[in-house]
C-alpha cells in the first residue's frame, strides 16, 4: 500500500514536470516567434534609415545645385572673404577687428550676405552669435566661383 502510495505521487510529479515542460517548450516557441517578429522589423528599419540618408543627401545636393549668388558689393565681398578664411565661427566683433569695418555695418551686410544666397551658419555661445560660412559651399565657391571673386578682391 505504502508503494502504491508513493507510485502515485511519483506519476502526480511526473505530469506536473511534462506540463511545465510543455509550457516552457510554448514559451519557447513564442519567445524565439517575437524575436524574429523583431529582427524582421530592425531589417526594414536599416532599410528605412538607409533610404532616408540618401533623401538627405539628394535633397542637399538639390539645395546645393540650386543656388543662386547674388552679386556682392565691394563691403559684401570684403566681409564674405573675412569669413571665408577663416575655418571657425567668428563673432561680429572678430569680424570688425579682421576686416576694419565698422560693427553696424558687419551686422548689415551679414545679413545681406544671407539674403543673398550665401549660406551663413549661426550659432550662440554665451549670449553671443557667431557666424561662418558653410562648408560644403566654401568648397564649391573654391571649385566654382559661385560668388565671382577676382584677385583684385583679395587686394
Amino acid at each position: 500500500m505504502l508503494g502504491k502510495g508513493i507510485n502515485k505521487e511519483l506519476e502526480k510529479v511526473r505530469q506536473a514536470l511534462e506540463e511545465h515542460l510543455s509550457s516552457i517548450n510554448e514559451n519557447t516557441s513564442e519567445i524565439q516567434g517575437v524575436f524574429d517578429y523583431l529582427n524582421g522589423i530592425e531589417v526594414k528599419m536599416d532599410k528605412l534609415s538607409q533610404r532616408l540618408d540618401q533623401l538627405q543627401l539628394n535633397s542637399s545636393e538639390c539645395e546645393e545645385q540650386k543656388l543662386n549668388i547674388t552679386p556682392l558689393n565691394q563691403i559684401e565681398r570684403k566681409i564674405f572673404l573675412t569669413l571665408y578664411t577663416e575655418e571657425i565661427p567668428m563673432s561680429y566683433r572678430e569680424i570688425c577687428v579682421r576686416s576694419g569695418l565698422p560693427l553696424s555695418v558687419i551686422t548689415e551686410c551679414v545679413s545681406s550676405l544671407f539674403s543673398k544666397g550665401i549660406p551663413i551658419l549661426r550659432s550662440f555661445c554665451n549670449n553671443q552669435l557667431f557666424v561662418k560660412i558653410s562648408p560644403s559651399f566654401k568648397d564649391r565657391q573654391a571649385k566654382e566661383n559661385l560668388v565671382n571673386l577676382s584677385l583684385q578682391s583679395f587686394m
